[in-house]
């Protein structure tokens, strides 16, 4: 397996040059041209961009990526945003200057109604289209038929290790697309995006269990006292078993999204949980994520349903599905009371989820088991346009002239 190198001059990209974006696209005439590439991720899509292109001042990026996916609005209808929070994601990306690390990933969670840029959580589903991003917009260097990088995830300071295919062509290597993996939550298959997680415990809390507990019990209004599992190996989550909330955990995500009384319930437990997990008041947070648990019903280890953090997921996320499949392997979870998984340290867990199952890879270390030192996973990603973002100028007054 071939190790790339960082393309050269990719640390210092000049900002767009507006004299060449074609007529009708400058300031003048009230909008600014910002190079993107708008990429697949996984389960997820959004613009990516290079961290060159946009301004160092947190305040006016984050009004430029608010106008590129048209929020605040419901239906996002004036911008790139698909109306829902997996279509309402963006991926900044840069050659990093730290030693055994290739480049630096930031991750930016938006919501289509809502005027928040959240950049603390992390995003696996985006995290596997950062390298092919990368070779494509020139930041990085394919260098034989597998390309490697390992990227660091600026939200948490999470290091992948990531792998993408990079035959040679007419004129030089280049990212494939086409493949045989399939992933469940994607039609059709694609080349695969191999990701090996290096370090994932604790990614925003302090620790792999951040209450200190496999299980803590919390009062929830109309129910009454409830198990949880608060965890982190990648994503905050808190796993509740379905059933101690009235429902079997294989409820389709259309019908969980229409139970107003469990979604009250959940936004009640998690509330309290962030509190217990160190994470604060999470009331304008994308985390912790609920995740109800159940029997697996088609094969797999466990059934999860997934909430981001109060619309159900059609599928789960990357870092989700990590954080699941490790409380299933700890003896004492509520996660482990309802899973079917084989012994050992090395094991794979098949998460279900309301669209299929999401396999993960995960090496425990023998003397420590809630010592988790391996979390592999397959991905795949795409590229799905390539050109220029419009920015309305009024949008980013601070701009008008230009980044």
């Amino acid at each position: 397996m071939d190790h790339a190198t960082p393309a050269a001059g990719g640390t210092d990209i000049p900002a767009p040059d507006t004299e060449q974006v074609p007529a009708g696209t400058r300031p003048a005439t009230g909008q600014l041209a910002i190079p993107c590439w708008f990429m697949r991720g996984g389960t997820s899509k959004g613009p990516f961009f290079r961290a060159a292109d946009l301004p160092g001042d947190v305040r006016t990026r984050d009004a430029i990526l608010l106008a590129a996916m048209g929020s605040p609005d419901p239906r996002q209808i004036d911008g790139l945003g698909g109306a829902h929070p997996l279509t309402s994601k963006a991926g900044i990306v840069s050659v990093s200057e730290r030693e055994g690390v290739d480049l630096e990933f930031l991750f930016a969670q938006l919501q289509p109604d809502s005027d928040v840029v959240d950049t603390t959580p992390n995003c696996g589903n985006m995290l596997a289209a950062a390298l092919p991003f990368a070779i494509e917009s020139g930041l990085f260097t394919p260098d034989g038929d597998t390309t490697t990088a390992r990227v660091l995830t600026l939200n948490t300071d999470m290091v992948a290790e990531i792998n993408v295919q990079t035959p040679a062509g007419p004129d030089g290597r280049y990212v494939a697309y086409a493949g045989d993996a399939a992933i469940d939550g994607v039609p059709g298959t694609a080349a695969p995006v191999t990701i090996n997680f290096l370090d994932t415990a604790g990614s925003v809390c302090d620790s792999l269990l951040p209450t200190g507990n496999l299980r803590d019990t919390v009062e929830v209004a109309g129910v009454g006292p409830v198990d949880v599992t608060c965890i982190d190996n990648g994503q905050p989550l808190v796993i509740i078993n379905a059933g101690d909330l009235g429902r079997t955990g294989q409820e389709t995500a259309v019908d969980l999204n229409k139970d107003a009384e469990l979604k009250a319930r959940l936004e009640d437990l998690r509330l309290t949980c962030g509190k217990l997990m160190g994470l604060g008041d999470v009331t304008g947070k994308n985390y912790p994520k609920m995740t109800l648990v159940s029997p697996p019903a088609h094969g797999g280890a466990i059934s999860t349903r997934s909430f981001i953090p109060h619309v159900c997921h059609e599928s789960i996320g990357v870092l989700a599905a990590v954080t699941a499949a490790t409380a299933a392997t700890l003896k004492g979870t509520v996660a482990h009371d309802v899973a079917v998984l084989p012994e050992g340290t090395e094991v794979t867990v098949s998460v279900e989820h309301p669209s299929g199952e999401f396999t993960v890879q995960l090496g425990l270390d023998p003397a420590d088991p809630t010592r988790v030192v391996k979390s592999a996973l397959i991905r795949t990603a795409r590229l799905i346009m390539a050109g220029n973002v419009m920015i309305p100028a009024h949008r980013t007054p601070d701009l008008k002239q230009g980044i």
